[in-house]
């Protein structure tokens, strides 16, 4: 009698033919175009909207156009304005402000 090897299959043949094999989700997107999405629909409609800065200043008009970095603001009084977008705290519609001042105003 002669010894014989025990020979095991490589864990990546055993896992291709098992149908058992562990699969990872795929990371999500890095980009979902969700913003891409928002100045788009906000610059078609040349929604009224109303922008906070770092600082505290509340601007008001509609989006022009927008880049990775900044947007342009166009407004009826005063001069069209090109914004960094790391100087925006937030923005929002103008139909916003004026539904949060109803509320208020009808709440005792």
């Amino acid at each position: 009698m002669t010894n014989r090897k025990l020979i095991r299959p490589e864990m990546t043949d055993v896992k291709g033919t098992s149908g058992r094999g562990v699969r990872r989700k795929n990371a999500p997107p890095e980009q979902t175009n969700a913003e891409e999405f928002y100045y788009l629909k906000q610059m078609a409609a040349k929604t009224p909207m109303v922008v906070i800065l770092v600082d505290g200043e509340e601007l008001r008009g509609w989006i022009e156009w927008y880049d990775k970095g900044a947007i342009k603001l166009n407004r009826n009084h005063g001069p069209n304005l090109l914004i960094p977008k790391h100087s925006i705290r937030y923005m929002f519609k103008e139909e916003e402000l004026k539904k949060r001042g109803r509320r208020s105003s009808t709440t005792p």
